[in-house]
This record gives structure tokens, C-alpha cells and sequence, in this order.
């Protein structure tokens, strides 16, 4: 049979589906050693200041105000530029715990923030804050992540080695009038994370 007999109904050879694979399986086996680092923004290309939590409305989260057992999307570090500030790994789940895990105190030990790129494939997780949820869930492929901690606790992000498992965090603090600021992260494995790949938990 010639090769344009073996091609798929794509116009895809068998040879070339063959080459094809071989490429993607060479590049899987060398990713670990990939310094991705330097692709995201994990910015040791960024300049990381102090910055109001900003809320999707465009106000500034508030101890006061914002609800127990609830999240938003908060962008950091925000560049102004619609398109860059677009991107997953620039997103954030800005999360107040639920009253039972302490989300009713008036300051900053209420609130979480996590970063949205789940640690198995870079899916975006979200916070449900539904009776019998209360935790984070990735729509791909059902890891799921404690909101007090930000470690995976079931699915497969649970089952990678730390620092794979805990996602990467932001601090905060609040001034006298009860707004929250997000204070400078470290971007390591050891501080705040790296996103996308994780931290060790505390």
C-alpha cells in the first residue's frame, strides 16, 4: 500500500502521525528540566509591591464587607494591559473562609488567596462554597484543594510529591479602615510558591 493509501482521513501519514508522537514524547520525558520559571509570570520579571486587593468590580476588598464563605477573581501582579492581565497565570481565587474555619474574624486570617492554575495539567480551578463543598474543584480532572491550606486533598494533584501538591498563595494585610493590601510575594518554593507548580505547605 503506497503511503498516501496509509494517510487518515485528515491528511495525516502514518509515518508523519508516527514523527509526531515521537516529538511529544521526547518533549514530555525532558520537561522536567524545563526552567518554565521563566515563561510565567512568576515574575522574577515583575516588580512586586504592596497593591490593594482589587476586587473584579474595580473596589477594594474590605474586612468589613466582603462575605464569609465567598470568592472572586483577583488579578496579580496586574500590569493595566488587558491582554497580559488576561492570562491564567496572572489569576487568582481570592477566597473568605466559611465561619467554621474561621472566615468570621475581622481580619486577615479570614481570607485565602490562591492561585488558579491547578497543579496536575494547569486546568483553572474555582472555590464552591456550597453545604458539603466548601473547597476548591478542578473541572478537568477532579483535584480538589483544602481553603485553609490550598494543598490538594483529593484527585490527582493529591497524588504528586510536595511541593507539587499546595498551591502557590498570596499574603495580606489590612489597614485601620479594614482594606486589604496585597503584600510582596517570594517567588519560591519555599515562601509563596511558584505557580503552576506549587510550594511546600507551612
Amino acid at each position: 500500500m503506497s503511503e498516501q493509501g496509509t494517510k487518515k482521513s485528515g491528511g495525516l501519514s502514518r509515518r508523519d502521525f508516527l514523527k509526531l508522537m515521537g516529538a511529544a514524547g521526547t518533549g514530555l520525558a525532558f520537561a522536567p528540566f524545563v526552567p518554565f520559571g521563566n515563561f510565567m509570570p512568576n515574575p522574577s520579571q515583575a516588580t512586586l509591591e504592596k497593591v490593594k486587593v482589587i476586587l473584579p468590580d474595580g473596589t477594594q476588598a474590605n474586612v468589613k464587607t466582603f462575605p464569609i464563605n465567598h470568592s472572586e477573581v483577583i488579578t496579580y501582579p496586574s500590569t493595566g494591559d488587558p491582554a497580559l492581565d488576561a492570562e491564567a497565570f496572572r489569576k487568582w481565587q481570592f477566597i473568605r473562609l466559611p465561619q467554621e474555619l474561621g472566615g468570621d474574624k475581622q481580619n486577615v486570617s479570614s481570607f485565602r488567596a490562591y492561585s488558579m492554575v491547578c497543579l496536575h495539567l494547569w486546568c483553572l480551578w474555582k472555590y464552591w462554597p456550597e453545604e458539603g463543598r466548601k473547597r476548591g474543584e478542578c473541572p478537568c480532572h477532579g483535584s480538589m484543594y483544602d481553603p485553609t491550606t490550598g494543598t490538594a486533598f483529593a484527585g490527582p494533584a493529591s497524588l504528586q510529591a510536595a511541593p507539587s501538591n499546595t498551591l502557590a498563595q498570596l499574603n495580606f494585610e489590612s489597614d485601620a479602615d479594614g482594606f486589604l493590601w496585597v503584600l510582596p510575594p517570594t517567588w519560591g518554593v519555599n515562601d509563596n510558591g511558584v505557580i503552576g507548580y506549587g510550594r511546600f505547605a507551612s
